[in-house]
């Protein structure tokens, strides 16, 4: 027993001081015996409006990673979660990402396990059984097309097409309704793809995307979905739960 409440496994999750998502979506989906625990990367609110604005958002955030980490560790988690989708990615391979893995684990001591977006989400497309053709929606600008690519290319996924949102604050990323996701997931769903994959963890997708499953009768991963998943399965929790997509229920 680690302690009283989480008798199975703490985490320690890292996310922006913006992100108003990931601490709701991952407690929703927290399995009994598990618990959750944040710290925040301090970013200042800022306004993006182009690709230059949103790379300068991504400097503010990998800024504030290490002392989240720092603060996060001091509670004694059993393993860490990166809980942004874009840093995780934003080296454009699979190389880059293995880096910022062993960063974040050295930071923290060099012997806890560290789950991001980019493991989780490849993860994710194998458990469902996606072969290559996928589509790719998130608040983000188009910079990030060359790392998503990059990425998810060197495991044989190719993305058919990219819908950005172009959110105008990261901390409006989740100020949307439930009919504009709706209608972002129609616009870049076809019969061409095999999967929809949603990036962007201040994205409040995770119970639309179960939705979005049945009506559009493909895989829809949303990262938060994803991320929290993998965490618990590379732990040895293999608890289902209706109501987080096909991967908590099934996989």
């Amino acid at each position: 027993m680690r302690d009283y409440l989480a008798w199975r496994m703490a985490f320690g999750i890292t996310t922006p001081s913006v992100n108003t998502v990931v601490q709701p979506e991952y407690d929703d989906m927290r399995p009994a015996g598990v618990t959750n625990h944040l710290a925040r990367m301090h970013m200042p609110q800022m306004a993006v409006h182009t690709d230059a604005d949103f790379e300068t958002m991504i400097g503010h955030i990998d800024a504030g990673l290490d002392e989240a980490v720092d603060r996060v560790m001091s509670c004694q988690p059993n393993h860490l979660i990166l809980g942004i989708s874009a840093l995780a990615v934003w080296g454009g391979s699979t190389a880059a990402s293995d880096a910022m893995k062993a960063r974040i684990r050295a930071r923290a001591g060099g012997t806890i396990g560290v789950t991001m977006s980019s493991d989780a989400v490849i993860a994710a497309l194998r458990a469902y059984g996606v072969k290559r053709r996928i589509a790719i929606m998130e608040p983000y600008y188009p910079v990030i097309e060359p790392r998503l690519n990059g990425f998810l290319g060197e495991y044989g996924y190719e993305i058919v097409r990219f819908l950005h949102m172009r959110g105008k604050k990261p901390e409006s990323y989740s100020v949307l309704r439930a009919q504009d996701m709706i209608a972002a997931l129609r616009e870049i769903d076809g019969d061409d793809i095999e999967a929809i994959v949603q990036f962007g963890a201040n994205l409040p997708m995770a119970r639309i995307a179960d939705e979005a499953e049945r009506w559009l009768d493909k895989p829809v991963i949303s990262i938060n979905v994803a991320t929290y998943w993998h965490a618990l399965r590379e732990n040895g929790i293999t608890d289902r739960l209706d109501g987080f997509t096909r991967l908590f229920s099934e996989f």
